[in-house]
């Protein structure tokens, strides 16, 4: 493949406690094995939540006062930017996931509902959520979770991600190479 690849973008939404995590490692593992670079985006919602460890050297350097901290190890670079996240876009977000494949996002339900440029894999735990993401979001490629959705009748396919980790990721890889 010459320069960057294609990337799809792919939002896993639903309720808490509803499989979102699940699904994404599961496609991640799976994604991964089959030669595709994955990039995994979570949306913290927990008040003043912090990736570093207080009283480490690099808390220490943003208490001091630096904006961008960089902490390298033997097997991975942590870039921390410091300052108020209100108003930066998804698509910024996004940049830093350049050169990957497929991006999974969990949560950022409010800024990809509706966006047709995302598919979505929707997490359910009753009728009543599958019935009313039908309703509310678009694209859906599926439906993972602990209901299953196979008697509604709707659409997109129901994937158990832990039983069948494979078939999700066989939908993604077809909505990837349909987008290529």
């Amino acid at each position: 493949m010459i320069g960057e690849p294609r990337t799809i973008i792919i939002a896993v939404v639903g309720s808490k406690k509803s499989g979102k995590t699940t699904a994404i490692e599961a496609l991640t593992r799976v994604l991964t094995k089959r030669g595709y670079r994955v990039a995994a985006v979570k949306h913290v919602s927990e008040e003043n939540f912090s990736i570093d460890t207080k009283g480490k050297d690099t808390s220490r350097f943003a208490q001091a006062g630096a904006r961008t901290i960089v902490a390298v190890s033997s097997n991975e670079i942590a870039t921390i930017e410091r300052g108020s996240t209100e108003g930066i876009s998804l698509k910024r977000i996004l940049q830093k996931c350049r050169g990957n494949h497929v991006v999974l996002l969990e949560g950022f339900r409010k800024s990809v509902t509706r966006n047709k440029g995302i598919f979505k894999i929707v997490t359910v735990k009753s009728a009543e959520e599958a019935l009313e993401a039908r309703s509310s979001i678009v694209p859906i490629l599926a439906f993972v979770g602990p209901f299953s959705t196979k008697n509604l009748n709707l659409k997109a396919h129901y994937v158990d991600a832990l039983e069948d980790p494979e078939g999700l990721a066989d939908i993604v890889e077809d909505a990837l190479k349909k987008k290529c």
